[in-house]
């Protein structure tokens, strides 16, 4: 009996000294010394919740014939009908690409130039003169996409500064609104020029550590601009060109269908329908919910698998490298 109970004391003493108890005690112990931080954090998080988690429960009509009559749980459960309809479309293919293309074009043209942008605004001396090129740079972002689209018609028109100019030249006026293969390069310059300066904040906050050391030794040793850059400010910066590389790599199917919707012309919907602007189409103009959800549902899969893949290669390029 005596051994029993000694055995049991030895069990209840491991319990309590044990790793995974230790380090229990020590998180309850922070989280009750820091609970202020918690407090700052909990309306972020209740927001995540009611406008990001909840709304998941509406995915299930997806794969429901859904009616709004009947509700959710009261459509009659199709299974996977409406991907099936969706996968043998005619234009299924066409507006995939369509996605792709828009996309992998703006982000293999787009996501460098924040990034120079940045290196060449951390390199001008003058304050005044950097926080001009920053106003102006930053401004564009502030204008709606309607009032971009708008300027866009303006300009590009065919009796429009543009196409005056290239008349002026001995060319001959493109009507750029109308023609599919201008679309995509319309669409990319303009989101260039309206995104560009305001994302080159993220980075020219990561260039204000460098160090003025550094690039006075750079000097020093007889290094000149771009080496100064290669050497000295963009491994500033790179652990947060990986990351933005990777959250814009991820979401490459998710483009916003309102600019390109506003850009849409019966001659050019062969390139300008994309899957945003099919599933406002199809949802809110036809009123075909299950359908339209199960579009948006295989678009975030794949973005998902686009974010995880290049998640995985930018680990193992980083491994490779030893960082």
């Amino acid at each position: 009996m005596t051994l029993i109970k000694s055995e049991n004391n030895i069990k209840r003493l491991n319990y309590v000294t044990s790793p995974k108890r230790e380090n229990k005690i020590k998180k309850l112990k922070y989280i009750r010394n820091n609970y202020q931080l918690y407090l700052f954090i909990l309306p972020a998080l209740l927001i995540v919740i009611i406008f990001k988690y909840i709304p998941m429960y509406g995915t299930i009509i997806a794969f429901k014939d859904f009616n709004p009559l009947k509700g959710i749980m009261g459509s009659p459960w199709i299974g996977l009908d409406n991907f099936r309809q969706f996968t043998t479309t005619p234009d299924f293919m066409n507006m995939v690409l369509s996605t792709l293309k828009l996309s992998a074009y703006g982000l293999l043209f787009g996501f460098p130039i924040p990034l120079i942008l940045a290196l060449m605004i951390h390199r001008v001396k003058s304050v005044g003169l950097k926080k001009k090129m920053q106003l102006i740079l930053y401004a564009p972002n502030f204008i709606s996409s309607v009032v971009i689209v708008g300027m866009i018609f303006i300009f590009l028109s065919p009796i429009g500064p543009i196409n005056q100019i290239i008349t002026l030249l001995g060319g001959k006026s493109v009507d750029f609104m109308s023609e599919p293969s201008w679309f995509r390069s319309v669409y990319i310059i303009s989101g260039i020029w309206q995104t560009a300066g305001w994302a080159s904040i993220i980075y020219l906050a990561g260039l204000s550590n460098v160090s003025q050391e550094q690039t006075d030794a750079a000097l020093i040793d007889g290094a000149n601009i771009f080496q100064q850059i290669k050497h000295v400010d963009f491994p500033a910066i790179k652990s947060i060109t990986v990351i933005q590389f990777i959250l814009a790599a991820g979401n490459i199917m998710s483009i916003g269908f309102e600019k390109a919707y506003l850009m849409q012309t019966s001659m050019n919907i062969t390139t300008s329908e994309i899957l945003p602007t099919y599933v406002y189409k199809i949802g809110l103009q036809m009123g075909n919910y299950g359908y339209s959800t199960a579009i948006g549902l295989f678009n975030s899969v794949i973005n998902v698998i686009l974010l995880i893949a290049v998640d995985q290669v930018v680990k193992r390029l980083n491994e490779g490298q030893g960082l």
